[in-house]
């Protein structure tokens, strides 16, 4: 019997810590067993959207999967605004902070049943200086983390954590933040401001919980100090920000500018140093698949 679908499966082999053929053979598998045929994808750092998109064009796969963290799923994101196709994802990176906010499962078997299920939920994407971002972004201490963890030798939650104590003593916070939104200016010192289009980083840290991926809005959120009992506090499901630790302003487009460039950070990718952001809604929506627990509200 010839397979009923075609899907193609994007792979980032060095995401995250650990060896992608067993992730890989698994899926095979998987799928084989409910008729579906599957073509597989290697991401090779170079001319990858030019290549995924041709292999679209070539096969016409039905659904994409991407197996890798949160930059290979932007990667596609990319790709996917020319193509009216479904994205399902096998969280494969080292911190996985999309996955997070759509609450997929641990469980690799169930998430491959997620990535070919029928529930669909369609989110909001943000463009950044022309570059598109899919859950958070931003400006300062994080940027920074992420920059010395990109350039150490240590992967996973553990780099992070090795990477969070030079860049406290390193970083030149506070820093002067001027926001233009919603016709009105901003001017805010903080030691990071955070550009959100769902909850919460890869850590879990539920930093802005009334967010949404799909209301037409983002917000802009000035951290204005370290606590060590607030940052506790956002991993918490149900947490309320303190006003003297966090600031939020909801809005759909936004400028935002430093005296200074400081460190700039998109899904979890070092982007360099900017003085200057500008933020809006895109109007290229990503259809992604999810559980049929999954509830955005």
């Amino acid at each position: 019997m010839e397979p009923k679908n075609k899907i193609l499966l994007v792979v980032n082999p060095i995401s995250g810590s650990f060896d992608k053929a067993n992730l890989i053979k698994t899926v095979e598998t998987q799928l084989a067993n409910i008729n579906i045929n599957i073509q597989v994808y290697e991401t090779q750092g170079e001319e990858d959207k030019i290549a995924i998109s041709n292999l679209i064009k070539e096969h016409k796969p039905e659904r994409i999967l991407v197996a890798g963290g949160d930059g290979t799923i932007q990667l596609v994101a990319k790709v996917l605004k020319d193509f009216d196709l479904v994205l399902g994802i096998l969280p494969a990176g080292s911190a996985n902070g999309f996955a997070i906010n759509l609450d997929l499962p641990y469980d690799l078997n169930e998430q491959i049943k997620i990535a070919v299920g029928s529930k669909i939920f369609t989110v909001d994407t943000l463009e950044l200086n022309g570059e598109m971002c899919l859950h958070i972004s931003d400006l300062g201490i994080n940027a920074e983390l992420i920059r010395h963890y990109e350039h150490s030798n240590f992967r996973g939650m553990f780099g992070y954590f090795l990477q969070s104590f030079p860049t406290l003593f390193k970083s030149n916070y506070p820093y002067k933040f001027i926001i233009e939104a919603n016709n009105y200016k901003y001017v805010k010192k903080g030691v990071l401001l955070a550009i959100a289009n769902a909850n919460k980083f890869g850590t879990g840290a539920n930093i802005n919980p009334h967010g949404k991926l799909n209301d037409g809005k983002f917000e802009v959120l000035i951290f204005k100090k370290l606590s060590l009992f607030q940052i506790i506090k956002t991993l918490f499901k149900n947490t309320k920000m303190d006003s003297n630790f966090v600031e939020a302003i909801s809005t759909e487009e936004a400028i935002i500018t430093c005296k200074k460039p400081i460190a700039f950070q998109i899904d979890g990718e070092f982007i360099g140093k900017r003085k200057e952001v500008k933020v809006k809604v895109s109007d290229k929506k990503l259809k992604i698949a999810v559980s049929e627990h999954f509830n955005p509200a």
